[in-house]
């Protein structure tokens, strides 16, 4: 794995993204963003997160954040962790979810692909850690979480995207609280 892609300043503020298995869109039902919003919640009130942006859509996620354990890469393998049992368990008991046999079968497949897989494999290995170094990175990589969900076009405003730190931006902590440091403008 390259240098640049891992957590050399362990109280470093963090960008990163990671994706499910095959980028499949699994985010398309409340349950499954309510799995994400509270684990994020869970991992700020328990684990030492602090987080100052992020985005969940379909296929994957972007956060920006820091540990104040300094230990992010802890922190984010147990998030990993805990929110593919959570879903995955969401999916088998939703009877709505018309996807399951097919999802449940290709998260097993991409289990069986993984030495250290012993079933379901949700989340792609890798995370791309990226340390925020100056205000004019941390506010680019702001501009790019927000605006994901309009360069995709599922939104024409940033701020209508419900699970987005954009709405925080604009006082709106409905879905996430999220952390000030006082950079971001």
């Amino acid at each position: 794995m390259s240098r640049k892609y891992k957590f050399h300043n362990k109280s470093g503020l963090y960008f990163v993204s990671f994706a499910t298995v095959n980028w499949i869109d699994v985010f398309t039902r409340q349950v499954y963003f309510d799995v994400l919003t509270e684990s994020v919640k869970y991992c700020r009130n328990k684990k030492g997160m602090d987080l100052y942006a992020y985005c969940f859509m379909p296929s994957h996620l972007h956060l920006i954040f820091r540990s104040r354990n300094e230990k992010p890469m802890e922190l984010l393998r147990d998030f990993k962790k805990h929110t593919s049992k959570k879903v995955i368990e969401a999916i088998e008991n939703n009877p709505q979810e018309s996807r399951k046999e097919w999802l449940i079968w290709m998260f097993k497949r991409a289990g069986k692909k993984q030495g250290n897989v012993s079933t379901y494999q949700f989340w792609q290995h890798h995370n791309k850690p990226i340390e925020l170094w100056s205000e004019k990175v941390i506010k680019q990589k702001i501009d790019y979480i927000h605006n994901n969900p309009k360069e995709t076009g599922f939104v024409t405003n940033a701020i209508d995207w419900k699970y987005s730190s954009a709405r925080n931006y604009q006082d709106d902590n409905t879905v996430l609280e999220i952390d000030s440091a006082g950079f971001f403008g």
